[in-house]
Protein backbone atom coordinates (compact mmCIF):
# COMPACT_ATOMS: atom_id res chain seq x y z
CA UNK A 1 0.00 0.00 0.00
CA UNK A 2 1.42 3.74 -0.58
CA UNK A 3 2.60 4.55 2.45
CA UNK A 4 0.53 8.24 2.31
CA UNK A 5 -2.65 6.17 2.23
CA UNK A 6 -1.57 3.78 4.86
CA UNK A 7 -0.87 7.24 7.44
CA UNK A 8 -4.26 8.11 6.26
CA UNK A 9 -5.91 4.63 7.58
CA UNK A 10 -3.54 4.08 10.27
CA UNK A 11 -4.87 7.21 11.97
CA UNK A 12 -8.41 5.86 11.07
CA UNK A 13 -8.16 3.31 12.74
CA UNK A 14 -6.13 4.78 16.11
CA UNK A 15 -8.81 7.28 16.05
CA UNK A 16 -11.52 4.77 16.20
CA UNK A 17 -10.32 2.20 18.29
CA UNK A 18 -9.58 5.19 20.82
CA UNK A 19 -13.26 5.79 20.96
CA UNK A 20 -14.29 2.34 21.29
CA UNK A 21 -11.89 2.59 24.84
CA UNK A 22 -13.92 5.57 25.88
CA UNK A 23 -17.36 3.33 25.18
CA UNK A 24 -15.66 0.67 27.88
CA UNK A 25 -15.42 -1.31 24.54
CA UNK A 26 -11.66 -3.02 24.02
CA UNK A 27 -10.45 -2.51 20.85
CA UNK A 28 -7.37 -3.75 19.00
CA UNK A 29 -5.99 -2.87 15.79
CA UNK A 30 -4.46 -5.57 13.61
CA UNK A 31 -2.34 -5.09 10.11
CA UNK A 32 -2.87 -8.85 8.60
CA UNK A 33 -4.82 -11.93 9.17
CA UNK A 34 -1.33 -13.53 11.34
CA UNK A 35 -2.27 -10.61 13.78
CA UNK A 36 -5.65 -11.19 13.58
CA UNK A 37 -5.86 -14.76 14.48
CA UNK A 38 -2.88 -14.16 17.14
CA UNK A 39 -5.56 -11.46 18.86
CA UNK A 40 -8.20 -13.81 18.54
CA UNK A 41 -6.19 -16.69 20.69
CA UNK A 42 -5.07 -14.29 22.83
CA UNK A 43 -8.76 -13.76 23.97
CA UNK A 44 -9.83 -17.74 23.83
CA UNK A 45 -8.86 -20.80 25.72
CA UNK A 46 -8.66 -23.94 25.24
CA UNK A 47 -12.18 -25.53 25.41
CA UNK A 48 -13.72 -22.32 25.33
CA UNK A 49 -17.44 -23.06 23.75
CA UNK A 50 -17.53 -20.92 20.87
CA UNK A 51 -20.57 -19.79 18.41
CA UNK A 52 -20.67 -17.14 15.73
CA UNK A 53 -23.06 -14.58 13.94
CA UNK A 54 -23.49 -15.12 10.08
CA UNK A 55 -20.50 -13.22 8.55
CA UNK A 56 -18.73 -13.56 5.22
CA UNK A 57 -16.09 -11.79 7.19
CA UNK A 58 -15.36 -14.64 9.56
CA UNK A 59 -15.10 -16.54 6.20
CA UNK A 60 -13.04 -14.05 4.28
CA UNK A 61 -10.56 -13.85 7.09
CA UNK A 62 -9.74 -17.38 7.98
CA UNK A 63 -11.51 -17.28 11.68
CA UNK A 64 -14.08 -20.03 11.20
CA UNK A 65 -11.49 -22.63 10.02
CA UNK A 66 -9.92 -21.10 12.98
CA UNK A 67 -12.44 -22.01 15.71
CA UNK A 68 -13.43 -25.33 13.64
CA UNK A 69 -9.24 -26.60 13.61
CA UNK A 70 -8.46 -25.48 17.06
CA UNK A 71 -9.00 -27.02 20.81
CA UNK A 72 -12.55 -24.99 21.29
CA UNK A 73 -16.22 -26.41 21.33
CA UNK A 74 -17.91 -24.94 18.15
CA UNK A 75 -20.97 -24.42 17.72
CA UNK A 76 -20.85 -24.51 14.01
CA UNK A 77 -24.17 -23.07 12.13
CA UNK A 78 -22.46 -23.96 9.34
CA UNK A 79 -22.15 -28.15 9.88
CA UNK A 80 -23.22 -29.69 6.95
CA UNK A 81 -26.70 -31.24 6.92
CA UNK A 82 -28.05 -28.83 9.90
CA UNK A 83 -32.02 -28.57 9.73
CA UNK A 84 -33.54 -25.30 9.95
CA UNK A 85 -34.44 -26.66 13.55
CA UNK A 86 -30.87 -27.83 14.64
CA UNK A 87 -30.45 -24.37 13.03
CA UNK A 88 -32.24 -22.71 15.75
CA UNK A 89 -31.04 -25.14 18.56
CA UNK A 90 -27.30 -23.46 17.80
CA UNK A 91 -28.65 -20.16 18.01
CA UNK A 92 -30.11 -20.87 21.19
CA UNK A 93 -27.26 -22.47 22.59
CA UNK A 94 -25.04 -19.43 21.77
CA UNK A 95 -26.60 -17.44 23.80
CA UNK A 96 -24.68 -19.53 26.86
CA UNK A 97 -21.67 -19.54 25.16
CA UNK A 98 -18.46 -18.25 26.47
CA UNK A 99 -17.26 -16.46 23.56
CA UNK A 100 -19.35 -15.20 20.54
CA UNK A 101 -17.43 -14.22 17.49
CA UNK A 102 -19.30 -11.85 14.81
CA UNK A 103 -18.55 -9.23 12.61
CA UNK A 104 -20.50 -5.61 12.64
CA UNK A 105 -22.17 -4.10 9.95
CA UNK A 106 -20.53 -0.96 11.00
CA UNK A 107 -17.96 1.03 13.49
CA UNK A 108 -18.32 4.60 13.91
CA UNK A 109 -15.66 6.65 14.26
CA UNK A 110 -16.99 7.89 17.07
CA UNK A 111 -16.87 4.67 19.09
CA UNK A 112 -20.30 2.82 18.34
CA UNK A 113 -21.69 -0.49 16.92
CA UNK A 114 -24.22 -0.46 14.14
CA UNK A 115 -25.78 -3.82 13.07
CA UNK A 116 -28.81 -4.61 11.50
CA UNK A 117 -30.23 -8.43 11.17
CA UNK A 118 -32.56 -10.21 9.43
CA UNK A 119 -33.57 -12.89 12.45
CA UNK A 120 -32.16 -11.48 15.26
CA UNK A 121 -30.09 -14.04 16.79
CA UNK A 122 -26.64 -12.35 16.10
CA UNK A 123 -27.51 -8.78 17.37
CA UNK A 124 -29.27 -10.53 20.75
CA UNK A 125 -26.08 -12.56 21.40
CA UNK A 126 -24.27 -9.15 20.89
CA UNK A 127 -26.09 -7.37 23.76
CA UNK A 128 -26.61 -9.77 26.26
CA UNK A 129 -25.69 -13.23 27.11
CA UNK A 130 -22.45 -14.89 25.66
CA UNK A 131 -19.56 -13.91 28.23
CA UNK A 132 -17.20 -12.42 26.19
CA UNK A 133 -18.09 -11.13 22.15
CA UNK A 134 -15.11 -10.46 19.99
CA UNK A 135 -16.26 -7.93 16.83
CA UNK A 136 -13.74 -8.61 13.74
CA UNK A 137 -14.17 -5.76 11.18
CA UNK A 138 -11.89 -4.36 8.41
CA UNK A 139 -11.24 -0.54 7.61
CA UNK A 140 -13.83 -0.97 5.41
CA UNK A 141 -16.89 -0.95 8.00
CA UNK A 142 -15.55 2.36 9.77
CA UNK A 143 -18.74 5.28 8.93
CA UNK A 144 -17.92 8.98 10.41
CA UNK A 145 -21.44 8.94 12.63
CA UNK A 146 -24.08 6.58 12.61
CA UNK A 147 -26.25 8.59 9.71
CA UNK A 148 -23.17 6.88 7.84
CA UNK A 149 -23.74 3.81 8.87
CA UNK A 150 -26.82 3.18 8.27
CA UNK A 151 -26.56 4.57 4.33
CA UNK A 152 -23.86 2.03 4.37
CA UNK A 153 -25.91 -0.69 5.43
CA UNK A 154 -28.69 0.16 2.95
CA UNK A 155 -26.46 0.90 -0.21
CA UNK A 156 -24.02 -1.92 0.57
CA UNK A 157 -24.45 -4.91 3.38
CA UNK A 158 -28.33 -5.40 2.86
CA UNK A 159 -28.34 -5.41 -0.88
CA UNK A 160 -25.22 -7.48 -0.95
CA UNK A 161 -26.36 -10.13 1.31
CA UNK A 162 -29.37 -10.46 0.21
CA UNK A 163 -27.98 -11.22 -3.18
CA UNK A 164 -25.87 -13.46 -1.86
CA UNK A 165 -28.49 -15.75 -0.22
CA UNK A 166 -30.28 -15.28 -2.90
CA UNK A 167 -34.12 -13.69 -1.59
CA UNK A 168 -36.80 -12.37 -3.17
CA UNK A 169 -35.96 -8.64 -2.03
CA UNK A 170 -36.40 -5.33 -4.55
CA UNK A 171 -32.95 -4.43 -3.60
CA UNK A 172 -31.24 -7.84 -5.42
CA UNK A 173 -32.56 -6.33 -8.48
CA UNK A 174 -31.60 -2.21 -7.86
CA UNK A 175 -28.86 -2.58 -5.47
CA UNK A 176 -30.25 -0.67 -3.07
CA UNK A 177 -32.57 -0.47 -0.31
CA UNK A 178 -36.25 0.94 -0.60
CA UNK A 179 -37.25 0.10 3.12
CA UNK A 180 -39.32 -3.27 1.61
CA UNK A 181 -42.05 -5.18 2.93
CA UNK A 182 -40.87 -8.43 1.24
CA UNK A 183 -41.56 -11.72 3.16
CA UNK A 184 -37.23 -12.44 2.72
CA UNK A 185 -36.87 -8.82 4.23
CA UNK A 186 -33.60 -9.11 5.94
CA UNK A 187 -33.51 -5.58 7.50
CA UNK A 188 -35.94 -6.20 10.92
CA UNK A 189 -34.00 -5.78 13.85
CA UNK A 190 -31.55 -2.82 14.34
CA UNK A 191 -29.02 -2.29 17.44
CA UNK A 192 -26.90 0.38 18.45
CA UNK A 193 -23.65 -0.87 20.97
CA UNK A 194 -23.09 2.75 22.74
CA UNK A 195 -21.45 1.33 25.80
CA UNK A 196 -20.26 -1.40 28.12
CA UNK A 197 -20.62 -1.72 31.54
CA UNK A 198 -18.06 -4.55 31.50
CA UNK A 199 -15.09 -3.22 29.84
CA UNK A 200 -13.73 -6.93 29.62
CA UNK A 201 -17.00 -8.20 27.60
CA UNK A 202 -16.69 -6.70 24.07
CA UNK A 203 -13.68 -6.92 22.17
CA UNK A 204 -13.34 -5.40 18.72
CA UNK A 205 -10.57 -6.21 16.56
CA UNK A 206 -10.13 -3.74 13.15
CA UNK A 207 -7.83 -4.96 10.76
CA UNK A 208 -5.83 -2.30 8.54
CA UNK A 209 -7.57 -4.55 5.13
CA UNK A 210 -10.86 -4.60 4.10
CA UNK A 211 -13.33 -7.80 4.44
CA UNK A 212 -16.42 -8.76 4.18
CA UNK A 213 -19.91 -6.43 3.36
Amino acid sequence: MDKNLRFVYDKLLAETAENLKKNKISATVVNDLDELHAAIKAILKPGDQVAVGGSMTLFETGVIDLVREESYDFLDRYAPGLTPEATREVFVKSFNADVYITSSNAVTRDGMLFNIDGTGNRVAAMAYGPRKVIVVAGRNKIANNLDEAMTRVKEIVSPANAKRLNLKTPCTTTGVCSNCTSRDRICNDYHITKYQRDPDRMHVILINEAYGY
